[in-house]
């Protein structure tokens, strides 16, 4: 009650009086017997002498995409920012937060969100993979594969418990339907209007989201794999230093997920640098693939990895062989790609040995 005195004196100003704060039930008001997030409130305030009634609300955490306190945030900020603009809603006063002492505080004014963190010294790892494409591998380029691995070995070790499994659901269910995914990714091939291009039809991009659409079916049975992730392990996420000492960037989409995910986020790019250079997976890269799957599997033995690793890679292809983000590539390349695509969900197991011959036809 004190507390949501002082947050209404701060947004509404010093006459403000409370006049009671109760639990909203479906039956009606109730007596406050303790505050619980997820639970309405009815709040009778007097500003100047004028009575207002509020309904004061949060949300609770569910397994429908508000597992996260960003997901009840991003939410709730919508909901302030949307429902005066529609007519006949009930109007929205504020939106704010709840912070760890208790208080309440308001964030109505925003406009964007930001986020400050401290500056990582170091270079991205793809000038390493740009160099060893013109001048060839250094011993320190395999210690560095080998030290990735180990990096991902370490943090896939710590397994999720029967409470995480719904966040490996959700996140096999966003590899195919996220924005920043599967499909996003498809659409984003087409963002300029063009319905064909010389790589791939409509059709084809739509029978490839058919396939992972099933392997979502597949995946989704396999929550006891769940794990500590990074979710977005390229190598303009890692800045080396001296030797093998790196840090990390920009962990993306949660904290929990699919091993497979950061594994075929970086080896992926050990394919494509040799696809540029060389039109298959061979030589200087080739050893650089090999490293990383060889220690991470000698330290992980979770060679169950490579039954579940494909939709990942699909994934990381769409990114590769987008126009968007490489416009200079050929087609041949993309279509290099695409029917690595279209090989590698039709796999059963993907094939360390074998991954040339998902380039053919």
């Amino acid at each position: 009650m004190e507390e949501i005195h002082k947050y209404l004196k701060r947004k509404f100003g010093a006459s403000v009086d409370v006049v009671r704060v109760g639990e909203l039930a479906p039956q009606g008001e109730q007596e406050l017997k303790g505050f619980g997030y997820g639970k309405p409130y009815l709040v009778v305030f007097e500003v100047q002498g004028k009575k207002t009634e509020a309904v004061l609300s949060s949300m609770r955490g569910d397994q429908f995409g508000h597992e996260h306190f960003a997901d009840r945030a991003q939410v709730l900020l919508w909901q302030y920012s949307a429902f005066n603009k529609l007519r006949k809603h009930v109007r929205a006063l504020d939106v704010g937060y709840f912070a760890h002492d208790g208080s309440l505080k308001s964030v109505s004014d925003a406009a964007e969100f930001f986020l400050l963190c401290e500056k990582a010294e170091g270079v991205e790892y793809y000038k390493d993979l740009e160099r060893i494409s013109k001048e060839g591998l250094r011993p320190l380029d395999e210690q560095r594969a080998a030290a990735l691995a180990e990096y991902l070995a370490e943090i896939h070790a710590e397994r999720g418990g029967e409470q995480h499994r719904a966040l490996y659901v959700r996140r096999v269910r966003e590899l195919v339907g996220h924005g920043e995914c599967i499909f996003g990714l498809v659409d984003s091939y087409f963002a300029d209007g063009t319905s064909c291009l010389d790589f791939m039809s409509e059709d084809d991009f739509l029978e490839l989201e058919k396939i992972c659409v099933e392997w979502r079916w597949r995946l989704r049975k396999k929550t006891h794999r769940v794990c500590v992730v990074h979710g977005d392990f390229h190598p303009w996420n890692v800045l080396f230093r001296q030797g093998t000492d790196f840090t990390v960037l920009d962990r993306s989409r949660g904290e929990w997920g699919e091993a497979a995910d950061d594994v075929s986020s970086m080896t992926i790019n050990y394919i494509f640098c040799s696809l540029l250079k060389y039109g298959k997976l061979e030589k200087e890269f080739k050893k650089l693939f090999d490293v990383f799957f060889e220690k991470y599997l000698e330290r992980t033995g979770d060679e169950g990895l490579l039954e579940v690793i494909q939709p990942f890679y699909a994934f990381r292809g769409l990114v590769i062989a987008s126009p968007l983000w490489y416009p200079h590539i050929s087609t041949e390349v993309r279509m290099k790609i695409f029917r690595f695509i279209r090989n590698v969900l039709a796999a059963e197991k993907f094939e360390l040995s074998g991954v040339n011959e998902y380039f053919k036809d």
